[in-house]
């Protein structure tokens, strides 16, 4: 499909809404949210701005196209969700922005509580260093000296005050010592992603728990209400992307990206992953669909994997297989899940560093949508009263509204070169039965005795092969001679349908340039069934490489309905050994004899 009929595609399917290349939002798709804040059912859009990276740090409200409302952030966010935390009426959810070691919750769009995440216990040695300091037995270089020693080697890493101190040029560490060392030393973890989880029912509405990722690698469910610690789950790396499912109350799954390039899956009844998923590069975006995964990398693919569970294994062993890989033309730089329930429709939007937005399903290319610039985050969801609406936000501050029309419809054909869509087709496979479960076992606790016995068989089956062909050539039972001075080749035919057939034995030659001479033919039948004209007769001289076919006539004695073997023989005068043999199996003659 050319660009320009896939440019005319999608100008059929989406609305251009609204564009404004000046909005100056800078932020990513994991600080953008749809909620109803007013219990109006009008969605509105609820963004955390990055601003300049140091200063400028808002979460800003939009109802339509216009900014509704703004409050200053005291730090970068890292993720911004939208849960209910109670029962009450109107229904109306809060917003939850973590930042740092904090988590902003804010509701009816004013401060109402901050969550701060639990301290982590401080390295004993650095904690003496700085007591030294501040009673004045260590000077500052010293105080440097020990401190990069204990960095190199402890177990717990050094705080932030200590980190910041060791950065320090040599004539600020005095005024960094003396302004800080009356202050007690604090070792704090950041927030990474945050995700929500129903508490108790899967309803839209239902009270949702808040799950947080930290540097520390530790995921935390936090309670809705009283905000204390629910839960505890550790990892193996620091947690950067997650996706949560289920209830906490009834049975959850908690899919989280890690910085190490592998996805860890967290159930309620353990507090360590049990599988993972390998990849063969970094995750840059994640998203779920349905029991399934879609994760798109560094590499510039997309690839699908499986969640089911199968079996229980180590946290290094693989769990998960994949399903399908698509590539990519462009890096990715944002990605969303499409969901229209209305419609039973899912599906995965994919930005990318071209300036291109790709719609796929599974790994079928469905729809490619052009933007201006290139695209730092996507939502898509309910925005005022439109169901199908995709929002996105562009790297130099533009914001993007786009509107899905109820008339579109997405073919499944993937418009991307490569294998037909009915190779990714699971095949039925029937499910392990008992007896084959038994074999299983039987064939693993007794794999030598059948090794040995398949390698005796099959040693014992070598041996007769060979004896039979040593017969069949000391007896020249074979249609080709095995002599060198006389190396003959014969095939016979037989036509007719009775009694009378014809039978013609083609005989050649098959030596370089010396001729065959002084051959016969002989013919072995059953004389109750068969008679010949000519049973015994001889042959010409046999040029190299020619055929020479040699005509006889077969009359078929018998009304019984039954054939028999007719046996042909080459031989030379003076030996009794025949130069070789045909077996010829007679048809049933299908007419009957006249007397």
């Amino acid at each position: 499909m050319s660009s320009a009929t896939e440019m005319s595609a999608d100008t059929s399917k989406w609305l251009d809404a609204h564009y404004d290349p000046v909005a100056s939002l800078y932020t990513f798709s994991s600080c953008i949210d749809l909620a109803d804040l007013n219990g109006d059912g009008e969605n509105k859009l609820v963004i955390g701005d990055l601003g300049t990276g140091s200063s400028n740090m808002k979460l800003k409200v939009y109802r339509g196209t216009a900014l509704m409302n703004e409050n200053t952030l005291l730090d970068l966010p890292t993720g911004l969700v939208s849960f209910h935390m109670d029962l009450h009426e109107p229904r109306i959810p809060a917003i939850a922005v973590a930042s740092g070691p904090f988590i902003y919750v804010y509701k009816n769009l004013r401060p109402y509580f901050k969550f701060t995440l639990p301290s982590l216990p401080v390295n004993s040695l650095e904690q003496d260093l700085w007591h030294q300091a501040k009673e004045g037995q260590i000077d500052p270089l010293t105080l440097k000296e020990m401190l990069e020693g204990i960095r190199d080697k402890a177990d717990v890493p050094l705080s932030v005050r200590s980190l910041r101190f060791l950065a320090l040029e040599p004539q600020d560490m005095e005024e960094f010592v003396s302004l800080h060392k009356q202050q007690p030393i604090r070792r704090q973890t950041v927030i990474t992603c945050i995700g929500t989880l129903k508490k108790s029912t899967a309803d839209e509405d239902g009270v949702s728990c808040l799950v947080i990722g930290t540097e520390s690698n530790d995921i935390y469910i936090l309670d809705p209400e009283a905000f204390t610690i629910l839960s505890k789950m550790s990892l193996p790396s620091t947690p950067t992307m997650m996706d949560v499912t289920g209830q906490f109350d009834v049975e959850f799954r908690i899919t989280v990206a890690c910085r190490n390039g592998i996805i860890y899956i967290l159930r309620r009844e353990s507090s360590k992953p049990k599988y993972c998923i390998e990849l063969s590069s970094h995750p840059v975006g994640l998203v779920r669909m349905g029991k399934n995964v879609v994760v798109g990398c560094a590499e510039e693919s997309l690839q699908g994997f499986t969640q089911k569970r199968r079996t229980e294994c180590l946290v290094s062993s693989f769990q998960g297989k994949k399903l399908w890989t698509a590539s990519l033309p462009a890096p990715i730089t944002a990605m969303a899940a499409m969901d229209l329930p209305t419609r039973g429709f899912q599906a995965v939007l994919v930005g990318l560093a071209n300036c291109e937005v790709h719609l796929y399903r599974d790994k079928n290319l469905l729809s490619i949508v052009k933007t201006p610039d290139v695209v730092t985050s996507i939502c898509f969801g309910r925005y005022g009263r439109e169901d199908g609406t995709m929002i996105m936000t562009t790297k130099g501050g533009g914001l993007i509204v786009k509107i899905l029309k109820r008339t579109a419809v997405f073919d499944d054909r993937d418009n991307a070169p490569g294998p037909p869509l009915a190779q990714s087709i699971r095949l039925n496979v029937p499910k392990k039965t008992k007896l084959y479960v038994d074999q299983t076992m039987r064939e693993r606790e007794n794999a030598v005795a059948m090794h040995r016995a398949f390698q005796m068989d099959l040693s014992r089956l070598r041996l007769a092969a060979a004896k039979a062909y040593v017969k069949a050539l000391e007896s020249s039972l074979t249609p080709m001679s095995a002599s060198l001075t006389e190396p003959l080749k014969m095939n016979a035919v037989v036509q007719g349908l009775g009694p009378s057939f014809k039978l013609t034995l083609n005989v050649q030659n098959t030596a370089a340039c010396r001729p065959v001479m002084n051959l016969t033919i002989s013919f072995l039948y059953d004389e109750n069934l068969y008679s010949m004209r000519n049973p015994y007769f001889k042959i010409p001289l046999l040029v190299p490489g020619l055929i020479y076919p040699i005509d006889t006539f077969v009359e078929c004695t018998s009304d019984k309905g039954i054939s028999d073997i007719i046996k042909v023989f080459v031989l030379h005068d003076g030996r009794s050994a025949p130069l070789l043999t045909a077996h010829i199996n007679m048809p049933v003659s299908e007419g009957l004899a006249l007397n």
